[in-house]
């Protein structure tokens, strides 16, 4: 019996193949006519948008000052988001990037110090660029962002969704120009295609699951389902 429904299944999937209209362009669908395969991407589709990379607490940088190995060392930024180095004395690093921190000690060496000071900062290893993944996640934790990470990728460092997690229940917290924002997404629309995986930034907070910021989205998720696009709110 089966073995007979098998038959009857896969000659009803061929006989609609068989019908089946040609595929036809949508507001959030663009088909490829004639297109046996998916392309291979163009050298500029494999590298992602800059986003700086800041100094912050605890980062572990390295200073080379050309042809003065006595000032180039290797330093951990400390919890306040300063350095200290010889003949300058503190520097504030927290928030800057590797370019504008060697500016900075340039500035402070030159004509005191050093005639004509070549300042390199490079960032060995950063603790501060991170982002919390909490709730219903696999593996809970801090992990570090780069420039490609998005909400996917970010869920997928995880370990992924865990048994009981709500994909159309995850939250974005992020705190901009002082404001406390969130943003509501359904993982399941954003696989579909239906709106762009967001990008995640260092500092942004990522809730899976049922939680007090869920909750705060429940009366407007009612009347506005997140099928076209992601709910952005400002907490108050």
């Amino acid at each position: 019996m089966r073995e007979i429904f098998a038959c009857f299944l896969i000659a009803s999937v061929l006989a609609g193949c068989a019908t089946r209209q040609p595929l036809m362009s949508t507001s959030t669908l663009t088909v490829v006519p004639d297109a046996q395969s998916l392309p291979a991407p163009v050298r500029n589709d494999l590298t992602a948008a800059d986003r700086p990379a800041l100094i912050g607490p605890l980062d572990l940088i390295q200073v080379d000052v050309f042809n003065v190995p006595e000032l180039s060392r290797e330093i951990q930024v400390d919890a306040s988001g300063k350095i200290v180095m010889p003949l300058i004395g503190e520097i504030d690093a927290r928030g800057r990037t590797a370019g504008e921190l060697s500016k900075t000690i340039e500035a402070a060496l030159r004509g005191r110090y050093v005639r004509r000071p070549e300042v390199t900062v490079n960032i060995k290893n950063s603790v501060s660029q991170v982002v919390t993944i909490d709730g219903q996640v696999v593996e809970p934790g801090l992990y570090p962002v780069t420039n490609q990470m998005t909400l996917l990728r970010a869920i997928a460092s995880a370990k992924g969704l865990s048994e009981f997690a709500r994909q159309e229940d995850v939250v974005i917290l992020r705190t901009v120009e002082g404001r406390k924002m969130a943003g509501l997404y359904d993982m399941g629309s954003i696989r579909r295609g239906l709106y762009a995986d967001p990008p995640i930034y260092a500092n942004d907070v990522i809730v899976v699951g049922d939680s007090p910021q869920r909750r705060l989205f429940r009366d407007l998720v009612a009347v506005s389902p997140l099928l076209a696009a992601p709910l952005i709110a400002i907490l108050q």
